[in-house]
């Protein structure tokens, strides 16, 4: 009777923590470029009450193992990439990646972190970066007279400039893949750092080696489906309730037990 006790707490454990993931996709719905996540499942060990194969008392053998299954575990959170909404600003300091890859982000510590919230500005000096300052790799200074700021589907940066007719070339925006994006660790701020599982970073060009490429003038929107969160939650909640009515019903069963004289 315990056993199902115990078993009944890991799926109301296991419902809790799906809640608390729907709940923080929920709240970054309108955040640049988040990615949604979801918790993977696993059930435990089984106990083996008997196995197959085992004598029976007519003589023959088990033709099937007698297990009752102890619950279920977390395992991981998997982060989905896919493609988010393309959100029009007109401000050419807004890109989105449409396709694969990350924007590189060198930290304030000199660590190198990944993003695909392209909402860039410039500091005093010129330089791209995100909107907490933390720089852009490659770095790219925009000169203070520059009029105008084209930026290609290829990442060439390109400024006009009173003092020239054809555009000054300022450099070229890099994109980053990983052979395991899904290994990348969230260290908030809208970025990601690489790990052991994501494996090392790799820079490519955008438009080449299956990297996606940059558009000017956009941002990529959260790729949180509320209607779908909003679903997830029911069959959470309603999941949540069926392990507690177990549990209650488990308590009653006890309670009878203790009473029987």
């Amino acid at each position: 009777m315990l056993r199902s006790l115990y078993t009944a707490a890991t799926g109301m454990e296991a419902q809790q923590l799906k809640m608390d993931v729907i709940a923080h996709n929920l709240a970054n719905a309108s955040t640049t470029g988040f990615k949604r996540t979801r918790p993977e499942f696993e059930d435990l060990l089984s106990e083996t009450l008997q196995t197959a194969g085992a004598s029976s008392p007519n003589g023959g053998s088990q033709p099937a193992p007698v297990q009752v299954g102890l619950g279920v575990k977390t395992v991981a959170t998997t982060r989905s990439f896919a493609q988010g909404d393309m959100i029009n600003t007109q401000n050419p300091m807004d890109l989105a990646i449409e396709g694969e890859g990350f924007f590189k982000i060198q930290r304030e510590n000199g660590d190198f972190a990944y993003t695909r919230a392209g909402n860039f500005r410039l500091d005093a000096t010129g330089r791209l970066q995100t909107q907490r300052g933390e720089l852009v790799e490659p770095s790219i200074t925009v000169p203070q007279e520059t009029t105008a700021l084209t930026i290609t589907s290829d990442g060439k940066v390109q400024a006009k400039v009173p003092s020239r007719e054809e555009p000054v070339e300022l450099g070229t925006l890099e994109l980053v893949q990983f052979t395991n994006p899904g290994g990348l660790e969230s260290v908030g701020d809208n970025l990601l750092v690489a790990t052991v599982a994501s494996g090392e970073p790799i820079m490519v060009r955008p438009n080449e080696q299956g990297a996606g490429r940059i558009t000017q003038g956009f941002l990529e929107g959260a790729n949180v489906k509320a209607v779908e969160e909003m679903i997830d939650m029911i069959t959470t909640q309603r999941a949540y309730e069926m392990n507690s009515k177990v549990i209650q019903s488990a308590d009653q069963m006890l309670q009878r037990l203790t009473n029987l004289r």
